[in-house]
């Protein structure tokens, strides 16, 4: 087990203002899934988005990892960042992911806590699925390949009829998918079977925000009030429009929920 190296992606850079570090969810890489809420987002936050190890910019990972060690793996690159003048430590720094990618907002609040001013877990849950269907998972496609996962994923991650509507940002997700490193995605699934911080929720005294889909079979909106009534600081909120990638999905609205709670924090 090892703290996976992560690579970010500048998505709009303005010292001057707060950042917002923006995660991944599996199969995905940032640029795809955040990019149509950057123009949403640009004029109150610096925006650094995060990949996967074998996703999008990263570099694949050569062994397993725990959430615990990807959220070291956020914490060295804002470090880094912060080495570089990219992130100015006395501006404000806020943090949004999507599913696995909020899953490690749960482990950042709850290891890092004070990090950041306040977080936002997107589709997510503080335990997602099972650890033996996340086994299951890693095992398959290990074996046979990320494309093993593209029905199944066009059904779980859209709305219905989002494809049809917004063909070139679902087919771009869905490439993403088929170009992550097999070996790369079966290390997150393992790192997702060993998740589970219902009961750690309530020591989490960061300002959060759980922000799911209601048509999100993955992580259901219950998943989100379960968090907001057991940690102290938390609220949820819920897109009538999206699934499970809601900033592609309905940039306009997934931005307007993060402007208005990270600009009130």
């Amino acid at each position: 087990m090892a703290v996976p190296t992560l690579t970010p992606s500048l998505l709009h850079t303005d010292t001057a203002l707060p950042t917002l570090i923006l995660g991944p969810s599996l199969g995905t890489a940032s640029l795809s899934l955040w990019g149509p809420a950057a123009p949403y987002l640009k004029d109150h936050f610096q925006l650094i988005a995060w990949d996967l190890p074998g996703h999008g910019e990263s570099k694949p990972s050569t062994e397993a990892f725990s959430m615990s060690e990807l959220a070291g793996g956020v914490i060295a690159m804002i470090q880094a960042l912060k080495t570089d003048g990219i992130i100015d430590p006395a501006q404000k720094l806020y943090y949004a992911g999507v599913s696995v990618g909020g899953a490690t907002a749960f482990q950042l609040a709850h290891e890092h806590p004070g990090i950041f001013a306040a977080l936002a877990p997107i589709c997510t849950a503080a335990k997602i699925g099972t650890p033996e269907g996340w086994r299951e998972r890693a095992e398959l496609v290990a074996a046979a390949g990320t494309p093993t996962m593209v029905v199944g994923s066009a059904q779980r991650w859209f709305a219905p009829g989002f494809i049809e509507k917004e063909a070139v940002v679902s087919t771009n997700l869905l490439h993403n998918l088929q170009d992550a490193d097999r070996f790369s995605y079966a290390h997150v699934c393992g790192a997702l079977a060993g998740f589970d911080l219902r009961d750690e929720l309530v020591g989490m005294n960061d300002s959060i925000l759980a922000i799911n889909g209601a048509h999100d079979q993955v992580c259901p909106p219950s998943d989100a009030q379960f968090v907001a009534e057991h940690a102290p600081n938390a609220q949820a909120a819920i897109i009538d429009s999206v699934a499970h990638l809601a900033p592609a999905e309905d940039p306009a609205a997934t931005a307007s929920l993060l402007v208005d709670f990270f600009t009130a924090h």
